[in-house]
Parts: C-alpha cells; structure tokens; sequence
C-alpha cells in the first residue's frame, strides 16, 4: 500500500514537472516566433521601390529585360547595398493615355521613386501635343494624389523630324514644361548620347542595344542616386 502511494506521488510529480517543462517551452516557441515574424515585417517594411513607369525603352524591348536600364539599375542597387527593390513596369507601344488607364495597376503599394518614360509613341505617331502633355499632368497627379511623398522623376524625350521641325520642337518642350509645372526632377533627354548612334541601337533604329542601355542606365543613375 505504501509503495502504491509512492508510485502515484511520483508519478503526478513528473507529470506536473512535464507540464511545466512543455509551457514554458512552449512560451519561449512562441516568443521566438513572434520575433521572427516581427523581424520578418520589419525588413519588409525597410525595402522601399523604384518603380519604372514606361513603354519598350522600360521594357527592354529586344533584349533580356535584366538588360535593358531598369534591370542595370538593380544590379547597382544591389552592389552598394542598398534596400531598394527596381520594377520595371515598361510595356512596349505603350502611349500616355495608355499609361495613365494602367496606372492604378502598379500603386497598389507605394514607390519610393516613380521615373515616369512616356510619350515617345505619342510623337511617332503623331498624337495631338496637348493630349501627351495632358496625360502627362495627370499620371503625375494620380501618383502624387495617391502617395503625396512620392519622389518622380520625368524622363524627357526626343522624336525624329518625321513630323515636320515644328511638331519635333514642341514635343521636346512638353517635358521640361511639364517638369516645371509639376516641380518634378527632369532628365532632359534619356537617350542622351545613344539615339542616332547605329552602334547603340537595334536594327530599327529606335531601341538601344544592351551597351545603350548601360548608357541610359549611367544617364539615368545620377538623378536616382540624389533621391536615395
């Protein structure tokens, strides 16, 4: 009888022991994995975006996109250990009113730095110069409206003469007016010191190659580099 009780007294000593040998594993689990689950929020949270807003220069168009000055952005990014994460949202023949209809795609989160490249396919085509700088206005109000501390950069454009030299003069002065209305940062022409160059550029003439990218990549970096 005696060592029955013993072995009963034992028995519930160990198992009160485990009981609290597994909660307090079981409270130290737990906090680990709020921690972790705080941790995992907070860089997240740290990551800001650069988003590229544009049509087939954006895009890459006839190369490998990680190629084309968006993807060259990153991998600067990334060398200098920077948090910031580049989405490239070109889309080849893309137009101002295009882009402003897709717009509230690529808000659903807030960039950091918005660099705006529309408007070359309006001058090819010969859209009305009031509608591009029309849209123009307005993909900058929806983002502003949207993320007031947004910082957006314009990338300025220049068409060929196909349109006669007054319509090639007034579209390139769209963007440096709309940059000044709008107080946005200008990059007065983004393909400074490719366009026309037969080695820079594809076969059609208009889209860089891989080593006019990187040209557009160094022509772009400067202006990204003072927002970051």
């Amino acid at each position: 009888m005696y060592f029955q009780r013993i072995s009963l007294s034992l028995i519930l000593s160990l198992f009160t022991f485990l009981v609290l040998v597994s909660s307090c594993g079981s409270s130290s689990d737990q906090k680990q994995t709020e921690v972790a689950g705080s941790d995992t929020v907070q860089v997240a949270s740290n990551e800001k975006t650069i988003l590229f807003f544009g049509n087939s220069l954006t895009a890459g168009y006839g190369i490998d996109q990680d190629d084309a000055f968006a993807g060259l952005t990153q991998d600067r990014i990334d060398s200098l250990g920077m948090d910031f994460r580049v989405i490239n949202g070109g889309l080849s023949g893309e137009t101002t009113a295009g882009g402003l209809s897709r717009l509230d795609w690529f808000l659903e989160d807030e960039p950091y730095i918005f660099i705006l490249e529309l408007g070359g396919n309006d001058g090819l085509r010969g859209i009305q110069l009031s509608e591009t700088k029309s849209n123009l206005l307005a993909i900058i109000d929806k983002v502003r409206s949207k993320y007031p501390d947004t910082k957006i950069i314009l990338a300025g454009m220049q068409i060929p003469p196909n349109m006669g030299l007054e319509y090639t003069d007034e579209f390139k002065a769209i963007y440096p007016d709309v940059a000044a209305e709008k107080n946005v940062t200008l990059i007065p022409f983004l393909l400074e010191g490719v366009a026309g160059n037969p080695e820079l550029n594809l076969p059609d003439g208009i889209h860089p190659t891989e080593e006019g990218h990187k040209i557009v990549m160094e022509t772009v970096w400067p202006f990204i580099k003072k927002l970051i």
